[in-house]
């Protein structure tokens, strides 16, 4: 009797397949392909919460950790800099797949002009936070669920469910937003950071872009750049500033003593903090940041 079992169950092992090894570059990427691929998928997360997109360069432990991978999920839009290299390195053997390839970008906004070389130029010319859009997400959940259907067909079914119905979350939490940013007057939708993460964002929500640094995370403006921001917060009555999570926020601290203005609660920017690493709670944090800050206190 025991032998029978035990020859069962090693039939019942072998008849359900492994989940498919699925390695990623972002954790918002790394959730949303866990959200598409459910319980098909085993989500290695290389770049963990916590760490830093801009400055990050996969180690040989974490090549190594990818190895066995039949999918490796980058956000993309030149904010991995070092992918060329990368695929040096991995060869052939896993499909290096840039999510945010596929999905319509926009210029990165600055409102100043740095020149040649102040910027940091080697994220391109277009704003790679593109994650900051529920339509965005959208977009991606399909993009996972083909690339998804590709490497395993046969739970095809599996991942369109889970592109649905991650859709369908997405879309629900753009309603929420909507309704939170309508506290908001449109006066005072204007957005002011130090660097330049939030484009997306903003032509989603409705809010005016107001920048320093570009996209990257360098602590530098001149004092011709600040002193164009101060002018622009006191001839618009803008209400705050916004520093960002694992950015330095001297600058803007700066512009607050000259202005007045309150400095709000940091904005998550690149997706990978610790306490918000997913669409979802890095869309409630930063729409519940600018509410408190910008909407009239009743």
């Amino acid at each position: 009797m025991k032998t029978f079992l035990a020859a069962f169950a090693l039939s019942l092992a072998i008849g359900q397949a492994a989940p498919l090894k699925v390695a990623s570059l972002h954790p918002l990427v790394a959730d949303l392909a866990r959200q598409v691929g459910g319980a098909n998928v085993e989500v290695i997360e290389i770049l963990k919460p916590g760490g830093d997109i801009h400055h990050f360069e996969p180690a040989p432990k974490d090549i190594a950790a990818m190895r066995g991978s039949k999918l490796l999920l980058a956000s993309g839009k030149e904010l991995e800099t070092y992918l060329d290299k990368l695929r040096d390195s991995l060869g052939a053997s896993i499909k290096l797949v840039e999510v945010g390839e596929k999905i319509p970008s926009i210029p990165y906004v600055c409102n100043h002009d740095h020149g040649d070389g102040d910027h940091d130029h080697h994220h391109g010319q277009f704003d790679p936070h593109w994650w900051h859009s529920a339509e965005n997400m959208k977009r991606a959940a399909r993009i996972v669920a083909d690339e998804l259907t590709a490497a395993d067909p046969a739970n095809a079914a599996a991942y369109e469910a889970g592109a649905k119905a991650a859709s369908k979350r997405f879309g629900e939490l753009k309603v929420w937003a909507q309704k939170e940013i309508a506290k908001i007057s449109r006066a005072d939708r204007k957005l002011v950071t130090a660097h330049a993460a939030f484009g997306y964002f903003c032509k989603e929500f409705g809010f005016e872009p107001i920048s320093l640094l570009g996209v990257g995370r360098s602590d530098d403006a001149d004092s011709k750049h600040v002193a164009e921001t101060i002018a622009e917060i006191r001839e618009h009555g803008i209400k705050a500033v916004f520093p960002e999570d694992q950015a330095n926020p001297k600058v803007l601290a700066e512009i607050a003593r000259s202005t007045g203005v309150k400095i709000g609660e940091p904005l998550i920017a690149d997706g990978t903090a610790k306490i918000a690493h997913t669409f979802e709670t890095m869309l409630a944090h930063n729409v519940r940041a600018l509410v408190a800050a910008l909407a009239p206190v009743k």
